[in-house]
């Protein structure tokens, strides 16, 4: 689309992690197609080891969180990272709005992630529309804010945990920040701070889906002008509207795509167990063991995705001894795997976008929740939206092989796996029709940009 016939500008600014950028880079390519030109920023430090693939025709630019040669790793804590990040990405946020602004095209609106709210701070001061992207889900948003507000006491002092819009919860489902608060000091500052300046955000987007947490959506709606726009995952997984919208368009490691996709084409219809557990989770090797060997007490055909980092942690001769069943490799294009026809189960940690991808393409879950928000994901995914089995752990906190071999044999040829197969049909089909024409979340991108063209 030529620059003359843009109807608005936004400047989508997004945090220096895989699992926040891919949503927002999803987010910018809906706005793309409605005829919105998409400026996507990232710090300069994630961009060096980015495998760029598709950036279709979004203009990426870069500012700098004050570490540009190695990020977060450079620092020498957490809190020392964001109070650089603070300081400098303020400053060259302003300096990036003002250079992109003289070019022609005027900024209209910063769409943020909330773990930077200072970016609002930085819109306002241009006199700009802001709009915050969440990329957890609604369920965690509602716990952290309850934190915020000092509704709901840290530590935690009761078993049971009611909250508006959400089941009765547990300690053990609430996420790993909030039960443990006293071991991630900086992370919980960092989760319970995306609501420090919310009240005046313009727009309040989470990448989730209407249907999905409907209870949830409509109370935190009577609080900020909150919407929905998920599933953000590739238009040709979806509704195929984008034709040229097949992949995220960054990759920290390098997939091997041709290898995974050979294997899986030689596997029948629903036979393969996917594991994955994202690009950050680090299990003990006594974990990574059990899980192993539950793995090859299912006799199932796997594919395991072990970064290379956790590769040491594999139990002696594991990868030879089960080559004629399994295949394991560094990292693969998780879209076209579970995709593929031939997965019938995905054993996760249950980070948000491994779990929407699920949902989207209707794959059943095992989870093994490690941090974050992946316990209160797991909890759902097995007693709310009951598409998946949480994997139980010892009193050590581990998942023993037996456990991870029941929940793999459940779903891959149980009773309760039929079942599980079928209401994970069911969120697929509304998946897709959340972000189809006329669906819930098009409309509120609909209406986002309405808004902005008239604003």
């Amino acid at each position: 689309m030529e620059r003359n016939v843009y109807r608005a500008h936004c400047l989508v600014l997004a945090f220096p992690a895989q699992g926040h950028i891919n949503p927002m880079m999803a987010f910018s390519k809906r706005l793309e197609r409605k005829g919105v030109k998409v400026t996507l920023v990232i710090t300069k430090s994630i961009s060096n080891p980015i495998h760029k693939e598709s950036l279709t025709s979004i203009t990426l630019e870069t500012i700098s969180d004050g570490y540009d040669e190695g990020g977060i790793a450079k620092a020498e804590s957490i809190h020392a990272y964001l109070e650089r990040f603070r300081q400098v990405g303020s400053q060259t946020l302003a300096e990036l709005i003002e250079k992109v602004s003289s070019s022609g095209c005027p900024v209209s609106c910063v769409v943020y992630d909330p773990f930077v709210p200072w970016a609002l701070d930085v819109a306002k001061k241009f006199g700009l529309l802001g709009a915050a992207l969440f990329t957890q889900p609604c369920v965690v948003n509602n716990i952290y804010y309850h934190v915020h507000k000092g509704v709901l006491k840290v530590p935690l002092s009761k078993t049971e945990i009611l909250l508006p819009g959400l089941p009765p919860l547990e300690s053990q489902d609430m996420p790993s920040f909030i039960y443990d608060s006293v071991s991630y000091p900086a992370a919980f500052d960092m989760f319970v701070g995306q609501f420090t300046n919310l009240d005046q955000a313009d727009w309040v987007f989470v990448n989730t889906f209407y249907e999905l947490e409907q209870k949830v959506v409509d109370w935190m709606a009577k609080i900020w002008p909150l919407r929905t726009i998920g599933p953000t995952i590739p238009s040709m997984f979806l509704d195929k509207r984008l034709e040229d919208d097949k992949n995220y368009g960054f990759d920290i490691f390098k997939p091997n795509t041709d290898a995974c996709m050979k294997w899986l084409n030689g596997r029948p219809k629903g036979s393969v167990v996917y594991v994955s557990f994202g690009s950050m989770v680090a299990f003990e090797v006594e974990q990574m063991e059990e899980i192993a060997w539950g793995l090859r007490m299912s006799n199932r055909c796997f594919l395991w995705v072990v970064r290379e980092s956790e590769e040491v942690k594999l139990p002696k001769n594991f990868v030879e001894e089960t080559s004629e069943k399994g295949l394991v490799v560094r990292w693969c294009p998780q879209l076209e795997v579970l995709a593929h026809e031939a997965v019938g189960c995905f054993v996760t940690h249950c980070g948000w976008n491994s779990t929407l991808e699920a949902l989207s393409f209707g794959v059943p879950m095992v989870g093994v929740p490690y941090w974050s928000d992946q316990s209160t994901n797991a909890k759902y995914i097995m007693d709310v939206w009951k598409m998946g089995l949480r994997a139980p752990v010892d009193e050590k906190g581990i998942i023993r092989r037996k456990a991870a071999e029941h929940c793999i044999r459940e779903i891959m040829e149980g009773e309760r796996g039929k079942e599980i197969k079928k209401i994970a049909f069911k969120w697929r089909k509304l998946a897709k029709e959340a972000v189809d024409e006329g669906g819930s979340s098009d409309k509120n991108i609909e209406e986002f940009v309405a808004n902005l063209v008239h604003s």
